[in-house]
Order: structure tokens, then C-alpha cells, then sequence
């Protein structure tokens, strides 16, 4: 059975795009705690966001180097089912939170082996995005980086980093990713998803799904 592809649009901040992705079978929506980030929101933005969504849309926090305080006070707080970290955070931080977690690898100058090494020691990661920034830092550049780099990985991988509706067909061809996860690629401004741009982009998507 072909392995169909999931959809998650990340970067949001405003509930009717939360609400629109959702409409269009989006699988899940990222959330970003990041105060250096255009596209950071507060507790209480996740919070409002979050109570609006229909059942089966899966909530997704992201954190790059954030304290565990600011971790404890946002699961507290906005009802997250999957932890995102895009930073240095080492696997026994990640596992504290008693959440299940994706760890984002940058591919920026990253060498094959060590992309193989990281994913073995992120062994308890439910997957691995790769995104085209540097390792550590933070993603959102807008820029595609080289799919056939990419070594065969023992976790699902979650594919980013420039993708958009020309793109993002040929990408799945040539990856086959568990998931693609797009953010700059649907926007009309930074944090600001064009419905439009979303509904084709999860439309290309269904057309290699069928």
C-alpha cells in the first residue's frame, strides 16, 4: 500500500487560519515559542487557537533552546500533543516533558554520517524533520536544500525547508516523506497563511497521495 503523505503548516498565529488549514484536511499545525521569531505567539494565543480546533488535528510546539520553565508553563497551559525542538536540546531533554517529540536537524553543511549519528541518538524522536538551515538554528529561511542528500534515515522523516505548490510534488516523488511541513511557502506575510496558497498546496499534496 502506497504510503500516504501528511501535511503539517507550521508558524501559525492566527485561529481562522488554524481553522481554514483544518477545514482543508490539514494533519497537524505548528505553534512557535521562539521570542526571537516573527511568527512567535503567546501562551494565550496558542491557548484561544488550540480550543478552536476540530478533533484530529494534531497541535505541534515548537521551541529552540527554550528553558524548560517556559516548556512546563506552555504544556500547563495550551493542550500540545507533540513537542518540536529546533535547537541543540540533547535527547534526554527532550524526553522529560512526557510528550512525544520531533527533533528538527538542520542540513546546512551537515555531513551524511552525522545526520545517520544524530538520528540514532534522537532514537526516542517519533521523527526527524529536516529543515535547510544550520544545525541549531532556526528554521523559516525559505530555501530548498538537496533531497538527494538525504541518507536512509530509521525514523519518519518530516521534510522542510522551502517548500511551496510548485515544489512540493517533486519533493515527495523524491524523498517520500513521512510528512511535509510547510510555513513561508503558504503566506501572504510572515505568520500570515494565505488560504488560497494552502488549499493548493494540500491539493498537490493529495494529487501524488492518489
Amino acid at each position: 500500500m502506497k504510503q500516504r503523505t501528511r501535511v503539517k503548516i507550521c508558524c501559525i498565529t492566527r485561529a481562522q487560519d488554524a481553522l481554514a488549514a483544518s477545514a482543508m484536511g490539514v494533519d497537524a499545525i505548528g505553534l512557535v515559542f521562539y521570542e526571537k521569531s516573527p511568527r512567535n505567539i503567546s501562551i494565550e494565543q496558542a491557548a484561544a487557537i488550540c480550543r478552536q480546533l476540530p478533533a484530529f488535528v494534531t497541535t505541534v510546539a515548537l521551541f529552540l533552546d527554550a528553558e524548560q520553565s517556559l516548556i512546563d508553563r506552555v504544556l500547563a497551559s495550551v493542550p500540545v500533543d507533540l513537542l518540536q525542538f529546533h535547537g541543540s536540546e540533547e535527547p534526554a531533554f527532550c524526553e522529560q516533558f512526557s510528550r512525544p517529540y520531533i527533533k528538527a536537524l538542520g542540513m546546512e553543511n551537515t555531513d551524511r554520517k552525522d545526520l545517520i549519528s544524530q538520528s540514532r541518538a534522537y532514537s526516542s524522536a517519533r521523527g526527524l524533520l529536516l529543515d535547510s538551515h544550520a544545525p541549531g538554528a532556526a528554521g523559516g529561511t525559505g530555501e530548498t536544500f538537496d533531497w538527494e542528500y538525504i541518507p536512509v534515515l530509521d525514523k519518519p522523516v518530516i521534510l522542510a525547508g522551502g517548500l511551496t505548490v510548485s515544489n512540493v510534488a517533486a519533493a515527495i516523488n523524491s524523498v517520500h516523506p513521512w510528512a511535509v511541513d510547510v510555513s513561508s511557502g503558504v503566506e501572504s506575510d510572515k505568520g500570515i497563511k494565505d488560504v488560497d496558497l494552502m488549499s493548493a498546496f494540500i491539493q498537490e499534496v493529495d494529487n501524488v497521495n492518489r
